[in-house]
């Protein structure tokens, strides 16, 4: 189970305790489907075999072979077609079962990462503005625009990163649950807003980690 990976971390998601005076506002991980079809591309794999599939048949149908010898020549791309979409769907799996995203009252905290978890630590201060995509059942993807100055590595924050961003990689918070409401305490939490800590309280003491932005190896 994931929580059997992670025994180390005091707090799930995190590397370290929270020092004194940060709290927990909102924690959570990205859905496997929205992950699967949004960041994986499940669904245009799919579509383009399908299509690839239909193509085969008409054009050994129309070049003379009878109904049945042209369908089995067109479906002798599904065992392709199953491995790549099983292929995609098992490592979206295992990012969802492994990603934890954790908004504190100072800083945003991505754990991510199958074979190497990898831990993310971008400060709110260093965050211009936040975006918000909204999907049909509420879930919603949340880009993080950082600062001109500041920079993350795109293969630190692959596959939660807003597309096309390569130049300059923005952190992602991907088919998250209530998305609307989240968005709206990031963006109070950049307007120095305080909000209420996530219950149960899981803060302890600690130092206060290095300022800046930080990729650590888990």
């Amino acid at each position: 189970m994931a929580h059997e990976d992670f025994d180390f971390e005091p707090i799930r998601g995190l590397p370290a305790h929270l020092p004194e005076g940060e709290k927990i506002i909102w924690q959570g991980a990205p859905n496997f489907i929205g992950l699967a079809i949004r960041a994986f591309h499940v669904r245009k794999v799919a579509i383009y075999f399908a299509a690839l599939i239909l193509l085969r048949f008409i054009a050994a149908y129309v070049g003379g072979q009878d109904i049945y010898p042209a369908f089995n020549y067109a479906i002798g791309v599904l065992p392709l077609a199953l491995a790549a979409i099983g292929i995609l769907s098992l490592i979206a799996w295992g990012y969802a079962r492994t990603s934890v995203y954790t908004l504190t009252s100072k800083r945003f905290v991505l754990r991510s990462g199958i074979a190497m978890p990898i831990t993310l630590n971008l400060p709110l201060s260093h965050v211009d503005s936040v975006a918000l995509r909204l999907f049909g059942d509420g879930s919603g993807d949340i880009p993080l625009s950082i600062r001109k100055t500041e920079r993350v590595a795109a293969l630190v924050v692959w596959p939660h990163m807003r597309p096309w961003t390569w130049g300059h990689p923005q952190p992602m918070l991907r088919s998250v649950p209530d998305a609307g409401h989240l968005a709206g305490q990031v963006k109070a939490l950049l307007a120095g807003e305080q909000l209420p800590a996530r219950p149960p309280a899981v803060q302890a003491a600690a130092p206060a980690p290095q300022a800046g932005i930080n990729a650590l190896h888990a």
